[in-house]
């Protein structure tokens, strides 16, 4: 459900994004303004090309705009540091990607486990919190199973697991359901839903798929680097499939 606030969570201002190149520079965005609230589920709907990868790399603060603001829960991103980046990265944003990035030869509790090690939590505290988060996402009966002993949709509930182990205030989904059969895709899109009514986490989900993108209550469409339609308000999210 959209929560309404006093300033939005995340405010984009006159974005634009120039990567050089030789004999022509690339505008992948464009004068682009968005605001999202605390407890959004939106998706950002576009072709390849169309800008909606260079816009997650700003949000998820893995790049910065060539000009204009960018604020996140009201620092200006603009200005802060590696250090204060990476701090927001690994505290307040967790990541789903189309290719689930697990390590192959390590069980979905140590997976799940791996962002816990970079804020000085291990042992006993880490595998009780992974344990938590595969609980919640129902795979309780798979710890001790490696990426090759689970399917693909198992896979992506890990990594999802390991995206919120840490309780971030935005959840970026990059793609998530791209390399899983409609089945899957539904019962991912479901935990997201789940997710976001639950526990209030806001999510943002990249896609190409207007089925995908059905199961968010906002959809922001984008072309050639802007947003050229904004559903802008709460619309029929939640599907009941059986």
């Amino acid at each position: 459900m959209i929560h309404t606030q006093t300033e939005p969570l995340i405010k984009l201002a006159g974005i634009n994004k120039v990567y050089p190149m030789a004999g022509a520079d690339v505008h992948a965005l464009k004068e682009l303004d968005l605001e999202i609230c605390t407890g959004e589920m939106l998706a950002v709907i576009g072709p390849s090309g169309s800008g909606k990868s260079t816009l997650m790399n700003i949000l998820g603060c893995m790049d910065k705009p060539t000009s204009g603001i960018y604020s996140f829960a009201g620092d200006d991103v603009a200005r802060l540091g590696k250090a204060e980046l990476a701090g927001i990265r690994k505290d307040r944003l967790g990541f789903v990607f189309q290719k689930y990035n697990l390590l192959a030869r390590c069980s979905a509790e140590y997976n799940v486990q791996l962002p816990l090690f970079y804020k000085g939590i291990s042992g006993f505290a880490a595998r009780k919190k992974a344990g938590e988060a595969l609980e919640r996402v129902g795979l309780q009966d798979h710890a001790h199973h490696n990426p090759s002993q689970m399917s693909g949709g198992q896979q992506q509930r890990v990594a999802i697991a390991r995206a919120m182990i840490n309780d971030p205030l935005v959840l970026l989904a990059d793609e998530p359901t791209g390399a899983l059969d409609s089945v899957n895709s539904h019962d991912i899109m479901q935990l997201f839903q789940g997710m976001n009514r639950d526990q209030g986490v806001t999510v943002i989900v990249i896609t190409h798929e207007m089925d995908v993108a059905s199961y968010c209550q906002r959809q922001v469409t984008m072309r050639d680097g802007r947003i050229i339609k904004d559903s802008g308000q709460a619309v029929e999210a939640f599907r009941n499939v059986s």
